[in-house]
């Protein structure tokens, strides 16, 4: 039997590392992880709400932090992790807060112009 440790709630048998980005791409479409181990992962943007609605040059504007495990969109406030990608979790957020976050942005937009 493998022993396990905990991570951050993500559970790893010991001498398996946490996976790790190298580098991302976002489309129109989908999010797009290389991660350090050669492995590419490749998710639908509709399960990010918040990126799906960002435009691309907030999309572009991101950092890999924690030794590649995280990633941060400040202008979206958007965090994701890599196991999370891995393991298939989508956005967590309720739609109240997304309802509210979509209407913080529509207010802004109109101050704008």
């Amino acid at each position: 039997m493998a022993t396990v440790i905990k991570r951050r709630s993500c559970r790893f048998p010991v001498g398996v590392q946490e996976p790790r980005a190298k580098s991302l791409e976002v489309s129109n479409e989908a999010l797009t992880v290389d991660l350090v181990d050669g492995r590419t992962i490749v998710v639908p943007l509709g399960l990010f709400p918040r990126l799906w609605h960002g435009t691309p040059h907030e999309r572009k504007r991101f950092e890999i932090f924690g030794d590649g495990a995280y990633i941060h969109w400040l202008d979206l406030d958007e965090d994701l992790t890599v196991a999370g990608l891995l393991a298939g979790q989508r956005s967590g957020e309720s739609p109240q807060s997304l309802k509210k976050w979509l209407d913080s942005r529509k207010s802004r937009s109109k101050r704008r112009v």
